[in-house]
């Protein structure tokens, strides 16, 4: 099997890290889904995982500001969506196309409202 960390010791030191502020958020933050308000207690606890608000998982503090909790599903979900967004255009590409109607349904109806009225249908 292939690791992604090359060092044996550097992975324990960060999987060690990611424990320790699991454990903290769990101490600070409610049991509950920052997203979908779902409560999660007992063996549940563990579908709960610690979200880096700035998608920096490096940025730790001890306060617990850069963290949420979110279920499993909320946080693949959240990952997906900016996964997704990279792959959106910036641009509204319809915009650049420019004018593609050629029937304008109300061009006459100024002279049709404006025409005299004969007096028929005055009582």
């Amino acid at each position: 099997m292939i690791h992604s960390c090359f060092n044996k010791v550097k992975c324990e030191a960060a999987e060690m890290k990611k424990v320790e502020y699991r454990e903290q958020a769990l101490k600070i933050l409610p049991w509950v889904c920052a997203n979908c308000g779902r409560d999660f207690s007992g063996k549940k606890l563990r579908e709960l995982t610690v979200h880096h608000k700035d998608h920096n998982y490096k940025n730790n503090p001890p306060d617990g500001s850069n963290w949420e909790l979110l279920c499993i599903y909320c946080h693949d979900n959240e990952h997906s969506r900016s996964l997704d967004a990279e792959w959106l255009p910036t641009h509204n590409s319809d915009s650049d196309k420019g004018a593609t109607a050629t029937h304008s349904p109300f061009a006459k109806l100024k002279n049709l409202l404006s025409k005299p009225d004969n007096g028929e249908g005055k009582d």
